[in-house]
């Protein structure tokens, strides 16, 4: 049952991580006059650019008076337009292991109703299946890292 919840969560928790902006925070930007909040009369807090696999996050110039002043969304239509060749590859280990992570999930929801099939454990081929998700990750992390140098 722990494993069941865990494999759910991790699986969740990876995909987030793969639609998150927040995988490279600029530096804020400078205060200026228009930083100032006229509700409270204090500086609000620094605006900081950030940038995904695939998303970003940008301040909306028009609405400084807004709860909301940034916009985050996709900023790759397509494959072809994400920033670079190594993070194209991180998406693609990040995909592949995401794709695993909830296959697993999906099926160990099951296991808690049949533990083997064709006399193979189904704990056995999860657990293996989770190492290749691993794999495919560390991958992605590597890719990444190597596009920052």
């Amino acid at each position: 049952m722990l494993w069941t919840l865990l494999s759910i969560v991790v699986a969740f928790a990876e995909l987030i991580a793969f639609m998150s902006a927040d995988w490279l925070i600029g530096k804020a930007k400078p205060s200026s006059s228009e930083d100032v909040d006229n509700r409270t009369g204090g500086s609000q807090e620094p605006y900081h650019p950030t940038l995904g696999i695939y998303g970003r996050c940008t301040r909306i110039s028009h609405m400084q008076f807004s709860r909301r002043d940034t916009l985050c969304g996709p900023y790759a239509e397509n494959f072809n337009e994400i920033a670079s060749g190594f993070w194209q590859a991180t998406a693609i280990f990040l995909a592949m292991g995401i794709m695993i992570l909830c296959t697993v999930a999906f099926v160990s929801v099951f296991t808690m109703c049949v533990q083997s099939i064709m006399k193979k454990s189904i704990f056995n081929v999860c657990g293996l299946l989770q190492g290749i998700a691993e794999n495919e990750t560390f991958k992605a992390i590597k890719e990444e890292n190597m596009a920052l140098v």
